[in-house]
């Protein structure tokens, strides 16, 4: 993305952090928050894929609390590139494809100064019911999401911005056509 994007923002500094943690089903990569977890039931539930509401609740609790173990640690981060730098929150834009645009937006939404903005690729809200009630500043954002993604499905983007909305935070959304769960060259220029 920092290719395309420095032609146009020609004094911007770039930090692309890893997720803190290996990802669990692609150990090549890194996760914020794991959204497996290790009880066979679960595993045998998801298999079969007849999950009953109360397990599903049990394992949104989970991803909830996994992703609130993330954003605290970003928080860190983002605090610690705002002194090193002398920039407040109006000055940066966070960003972030799939578990990363799901960071950006919980911190986007709840951090004690709105950003700049945030600039997310197919990502989804983890929480609404948590993140509503935890909603502190209104930062404006520009969702991007693949038609075709099956890793997290095109229809996220319309809750999201369903959700937005509804909260009265400005949003942008476009939708990528014949896109599965990637940034195509299109989305990033």
């Amino acid at each position: 993305l920092t290719l395309n994007w420095k032609r146009f923002l020609k004094n911007t500094i770039f930090l692309c952090p890893d997720a803190h943690e290996i990802c669990k089903i692609n150990p090549s990569g890194f996760q914020w928050f794991d959204i497996n977890t290790e009880d066979k039931d679960y595993i045998l539930s998801e298999s079969k894929k007849a999950e009953s509401k109360l397990k599903q609740y049990e394992d949104e609790k989970y991803v909830l609390n996994e992703s609130k173990k993330a954003e605290y640690k970003l928080n860190q981060y983002i605090e610690e590139v705002k002194l090193e730098y002398k920039l407040n929150n109006s000055q940066i834009c966070l960003s972030g494809f799939s578990q990363g645009c799901m960071m950006s937006i919980n911190i986007g939404l709840t951090s004690n100064e709105k950003f700049n903005c945030v600039v997310g690729f197919s990502g989804k809200i983890i929480d609404k019911a948590n993140l509503s009630k935890r909603i502190s500043s209104k930062t404006k954002m520009l969702l991007l999401h693949g038609e075709l993604d099956t890793v997290v499905p095109a229809n996220n983007l319309l809750d999201i911005k369903d959700f937005l909305l509804r909260n009265k935070i400005e949003v942008e959304t476009y939708m990528i056509s014949d896109c599965e769960h990637h940034i195509p060259i299109k989305a990033s220029s």
